[in-house]
């Protein structure tokens, strides 16, 4: 089958609890991309205590507190949906609070480790440093490929807003170095685990990251290409902010409260 042949299933997950910042936008920005190759789309909305396919082509998980986070981590442990369809060679496309989810645990509202789905090899925890707000860019990021074959998708650019630091664990890898923000908390940015990606960039991400979207669909249509789009006005939009963020332009203020925890 050609990837013109095919009908791409994209699922979102609990937009209802995992919904804050944008992060919805994804889907949006992954389902037009389709369209505009003349690729069928099935987009699916699953909202919280609603029944979880298991043979969509693509799963997003969201942003979100930390209440309704651990609502969402146990729910997608009880389905077990998401495991087999990750077992069947789904995708999976997740977003801060999504993304220590899939990991191994992360600290609920409490500090108390809650335990995730271990999709993705690492750990969320608390640390005793201010919140990560501001935005985000990541060096040369890359992804590899079905083949084998590592693609670069240049910078990464977004905002992150997050307390806990991730932990990327030995069979992870990382999805870039982080030049401006926080990240994972040790520099990387973004953890990986073949089909399953997750990172802490909203924006949403794949609105500001086009190749990062792309590189999400060519795993899910199997394919070394896809054909060209004219990308010309999001670069530049793309430049301008990257350009901005190096600038410190948009760089959150900080109150006295926020300096004195700093020092």
């Amino acid at each position: 089958m050609t990837a013109r042949e095919s009908l791409v299933r994209l699922c979102v997950l609990y937009p209802d609890l995992l919904g804050t910042y944008g992060d919805g936008g994804n889907a949006t920005v992954l389902a037009q991309r389709l369209a505009w190759r003349g690729i069928g789309v099935d987009l699916v909305s699953v909202e919280s205590g609603e029944s979880v396919p298991d043979s969509c082509d693509l799963y997003l998980v969201g942003g979100g507190e930390d209440g309704p986070q651990t609502q969402a981590a146990r729910g997608l442990a009880a389905s077990g949906a998401l495991h087999r369809a990750v077992d069947a060679g789904a995708v999976v496309f997740a977003v801060c609070a999504g993304m220590q989810i899939l990991g191994e645990r992360f600290p609920d509202r409490h500090g108390i480790d809650q335990p995730g789905l271990g999709l993705l090899d690492c750990i969320t925890m608390r640390v005793d440093r201010p919140r990560a707000v501001g935005e985000l860019l990541t060096y040369d990021a890359t992804v590899t490929g079905s083949g084998g074959e590592v693609t670069s998708l240049g910078t990464l650019t977004g905002f992150e807003n997050h307390g806990g630091r991730t932990v990327p664990g030995p069979s992870a890898t990382a999805l870039g170095r982080v030049e401006i923000g926080e990240g994972n908390g040790d520099g990387s940015e973004g953890v990986v685990n073949g089909r399953v990606l997750g990172t802490y960039l909203h924006g949403p991400a794949l609105a500001r990251n086009p190749l990062l979207a792309d590189a999400l669909l060519r795993w899910v249509l199997q394919v070394d290409t896809l054909s060209e789009l004219d990308d010309t006005d999001v670069e530049a939009l793309r430049q301008t902010r990257i350009a901005a963020a190096r600038q410190h332009e948009l760089a959150p203020r900080r109150t006295w409260r926020d300096r004195l925890r700093g020092s």
